[in-house]
């Protein structure tokens, strides 16, 4: 199984929208990088350390808040659209404005705080058999509303549900101990909402921040280091809990090897010449250029690359002027989103 034509462009679409969404923000004037008299003041303390690797210090200020953008957009944006395209999954809420609220038994939510208590005072360690047989079991105590829960990747097929909760960075202790609270809660109440199906619940960790990439490839892992490097992991959590770097990517994709594959893709688009090839794809009289067709390839834009080669047959079925005006739009936004309406509406003259 290998992952599909299809869905390596939706992937190479969230790069480029990725992109684009930081380009104007990126702070290649120094002259004009924010007043920050505070951070300045506290890094004179690290001139020693800076010396040799950072000769601007306010365009080093303005560069570390947009990394942190950028940390933020992959952190709230690509990874999830990455993964769900891959599963062909979706973000799921369950709140009472939205799907309703899911229900739990009285007996659940007890065996949640006992669970919860035994790994607070570490009686016990985290077993996930353990706690899924006390938990996800029937049972006829008085059926109570769930709290508001969401998943950052939801699927499901006949036999199962699965449910990750997306983590970008390391976290802490306490939040470590609320996500496994609401972990259980979710398994207890998909339970019912699935009956006929098993429940999986996950933390995703898109990378393994504690590769040496001098000595380790970056798409590997270590889940014991990487459990110990954070604080009250092994309180909280069992590591068949966890999906870390290639493994997250490969489980979502089905394949082996997804994670290569997407860093591939965002190397071959993220390059210096990244903004004028992109405008070269927004410029219409550019389109039926072999160039065109050429940079459609390189960035795996199938959808775009085939209304482009049946370019002609579809000039001939511009029969009226809402469908010329159609054709004469852009490809790509400013904001780095392909035009799927105009897509569409072209498609179908080919059929």
């Amino acid at each position: 199984m290998t992952i599909s034509p299809s869905k390596i462009e939706g992937i190479s679409l969230a790069v480029i929208k990725t992109l684009i969404s930081r380009f104007d923000n990126f702070p290649a004037d120094a002259s004009k990088n924010r007043n920050a008299p505070f951070h300045e003041a506290f890094l004179k303390a690290f001139s020693d350390k800076l010396e040799g690797y950072v000769t601007d210090v306010p365009f080093f200020i303005s560069l570390s808040s947009w990394l942190h953008g950028l940390n933020t957009t992959l952190g709230q944006a690509f990874f999830e659209n990455v993964a769900h395209i891959l599963c062909d999954g979706k973000k799921r809420e369950y709140t009472s404005k939205k799907r309703g609220n899911l229900k739990i038994t009285q007996t659940q939510r007890d065996t949640i705080k006992r669970i919860m208590n035994d790994l607070s005072t570490s009686n016990k360690v985290p077993n996930l058999q353990e706690e899924n047989e006390a938990l996800l079991r029937r049972d006829d105590s008085p059926m109570l509303i769930a709290d508001d829960l969401s998943a950052d990747v939801f699927f499901e097929e006949d036999n199962k549900v699965v449910a990750i909760e997306l983590k970008a960075v390391k976290p802490n202790s306490g939040e470590i101990k609320g996500e496994k609270q609401k972990i259980l809660e979710g398994k207890a109440a998909f339970f019912h909402e699935f009956p006929d199906k098993e429940i999986y619940f996950f933390f995703g960790f898109p990378f393994d921040p504690t590769v040496d990439p001098t000595v380790e490839s970056v798409t590997s892992y270590n889940k014991s280091r990487f459990f110990d490097s954070i604080i009250n992991s092994h309180k909280y959590c069992a590591v068949d809990e966890w999906l870390v770097a290639s493994e997250l990517w490969d489980y979502l994709s089905g394949t082996n090897n997804t994670m290569e594959i997407i860093l591939e893709i965002i190397n071959a688009i993220a390059t210096p010449d990244f903004f004028s090839k992109y405008r070269m794809l927004q410029d219409n009289s550019k389109r039926t250029s072999a160039e065109y067709l050429s940079q459609l390839t390189e960035w795996n834009l199938i959808s775009e690359k085939e209304l482009i080669m049946n370019d002609q047959t579809i000039r001939t079925h511009l029969t009226t002027k809402s469908l010329e005006r159609t054709y004469n739009r852009i490809a790509f936004d400013d904001d780095g989103k392909y035009d799927w309406e105009r897509y569409n509406a072209l498609k179908a003259l080919l059929q």
